[in-house]
């Protein structure tokens, strides 16, 4: 079974929790699957991730417990082909509007007579050409997640929802936002009535739809909307934050207190 579809059916009622990797950095990617997160997306369309680093980011992925989830740049078959040829088990497609456009998306991941990704015996994902069966079994595979960013694609989700080899949705709520004429307002209470109705409508149809929030509390609102798997900032956003909190502890107040209470309660200060 397809990894990501195998986590989405296995989580129950806690939606697996995941984060961006943005970095282009195989060791950061690394990192973020070790310290526990179930799920990454492998970012190709923010990122300066090449196709090697994408082979190299998958290959440090391999040595964790977080299912990949490659985002390609663009609804294009020649990409999704190459990501796929790297080993990507499950595609993540960019600003899907309508139906049409996510059957072309499925359409890239598989083989003939099911769509038309070329052929190619040799690749990693074949084993380099030690998986005799590839070219037979790929295409039950492959995972499709397919991304809805405006008012539009939301507009068009029963039908998208309902296309052939469409494993899960996800609803952008950074660029949503933007359509809306709201932008970088996540929480603003049209968008989040936006997100709701998304959520719910796929859980009338039976269908996985995730998002991304940028903090904790964000991550829980959604959860408490309903999505079915959730993204956390991303390695280099923790990163930072993490580096931020530690910088205002130590230069503020609370650093003071405990290199005074470390140096006994003598203090240094006019020498």
């Amino acid at each position: 079974m397809n990894p990501f579809r195998q986590l989405l059916r296995a989580s129950g009622k806690t939606p697996p929790i995941g984060t961006w990797l943005s970095a282009a950095s195989p060791m950061m990617a690394e990192a973020a699957g070790l310290a526990g997160f179930d799920w990454g997306v492998v970012d190709m369309e923010h990122s300066p991730l090449d196709l090697m680093g994408v082979v190299q980011v998958l290959q440090a992925l391999g040595n964790t417990r977080l299912v990949p989830v490659v985002r390609v740049p663009w609804n294009d078959s020649v990409a999704t082909k190459r990501v796929l040829d790297a080993g990507a088990a499950t595609v993540l497609f960019p600003f899907i509007q309508n139906a049409e456009e996510a059957a072309r998306a499925v359409a890239s991941t598989r083989y003939p007579p099911e769509g038309h990704r070329g052929m190619a015996g040799m690749s990693r994902a074949a084993g380099y050409g030690t998986r005799t069966d590839y070219l037979r079994t790929a295409n039950q595979g492959v995972g499709v997640v397919v991304q809805l960013e405006t008012p539009q694609a939301l507009a068009e989700l029963d039908a998208i929802a309902a296309v052939p080899g469409v494993d899960a949705l996800f609803v952008g709520p950074a660029d949503l936002s933007g359509a809306m004429g709201l932008p970088g307002q996540l929480m603003h209470p049209d968008v989040m009535d936006a997100m709701t109705r998304a959520a719910r409508r796929c859980a009338e149809l039976g269908k996985s739809v995730g998002t991304i929030g940028g903090t904790p509390e964000q991550v829980a609102r959604y959860r408490a909307a309903g999505y079915t798997f959730i993204a956390m900032g991303s390695e280099v956003s923790l990163f930072v934050q993490g580096a931020q909190a530690a910088l205002r502890a130590l230069r503020g107040q609370e650093g003071a207190a405990l290199v005074h209470t470390l140096s006994g309660g003598t203090s240094t200060e006019g020498t």
